[in-house]
């Protein structure tokens, strides 16, 4: 039997585990995906140990995604986010690490029939989202500008991504002439608030909001009434997913199971 996993701290929330155990029955496989809590200082010895044991994969989230980028060999996309959320282990040689959740914006957008190449986009935040959001648009060929509360770190990443542009909250106005608007903060999880006032927002737009819970945040609603493309976020927690368990078995994910797994948790 194959085990993979999740590690973070904590994880009792992750809807990851039914998501990738019905890959497994839809596939067959003799598999299953088990939650590990190790204390914030062990996680170097959590991924030793999970090597050791024989595990061939783990999904790695908070507080741990940039602390394992030096445990493992990351691929050049995980390195540049400076963040790895998920661990091959059945490679030779050192452990591959790798940043999914770009995966998981660019087949969000992909699904719905957006076009990025070419494309003028605006991210919303500066943290990890949105380093993985800026990565995976600028590398599909949209032009980036990032728009943070704290300027000087919009400006830290906008260096990092190609041909980035990056300004304080203000600059959300830019969003009005945009074809791609991804939400990348928290905003609108825990209130009925959203980050982007809906004057900005038009029906040439798509609208991807990272926030999941819940599934139509107000910034999905404000784009639907201008008539705007929306992506709610459990396309991306579903594609970084697909793209693990893809790149951990090498077989084309049963997308429609584990799709529809993950929103029976959500409703």
């Amino acid at each position: 039997m194959q085990v993979f996993g999740l590690v973070g701290n904590p994880v009792g929330h992750s809807l990851s585990p039914p998501m990738h155990e019905a890959a497994y029955e839809a596939l067959g496989m003799d598999a299953r995906y088990v939650t590990f809590e190790p204390d914030p200082e062990a996680v170097d010895a959590a991924v030793t140990g999970a090597d050791a044991l024989g595990i061939s994969g783990l999904n790695v989230t908070i507080p741990f995604k940039e602390d394992v980028l030096s445990r493992v060999e990351p691929d050049g996309l995980a390195e540049r986010i400076g963040a790895v959320n998920t661990v091959d282990f059945g490679v030779e040689g050192a452990p591959r690490g790798y940043n999914t959740d770009a995966a998981g914006v660019r087949r969000s957008f992909e699904h719905h029939g957006v076009r990025l190449d070419g494309r003028e986009a605006v991210v919303v935040g500066a943290g990890g989202a949105g380093r993985a959001a800026s990565f995976a648009l600028a590398d599909a060929g949209a032009s980036v500008h990032v728009a943070n509360r704290t300027v000087e770190r919009a400006e830290s990443l906008a260096a990092d991504v190609p041909d980035a542009t990056a300004g304080g909250l203000d600059s959300l106005s830019r969003v009005a002439d945009a074809d791609v608007l991804v939400n990348a903060t928290s905003v609108g999880m825990e209130s009925d608030e959203t980050p982007v006032p809906a004057d900005y927002l038009h029906s040439e737009l798509a609208v991807l909001d990272a926030v999941y819970t819940p599934i139509e945040t107000r910034l999905l609603r404000d784009a639907a009434d201008a008539g705007a493309t929306t992506v709610d976020g459990a396309w991306m927690l579903l594609y970084q997913g697909v793209e693990a368990f893809e790149r951990w078995t090498g077989r084309d994910a049963p997308v429609e199971a584990m799709n529809e797994a993950l929103r029976s948790q959500l409703e």
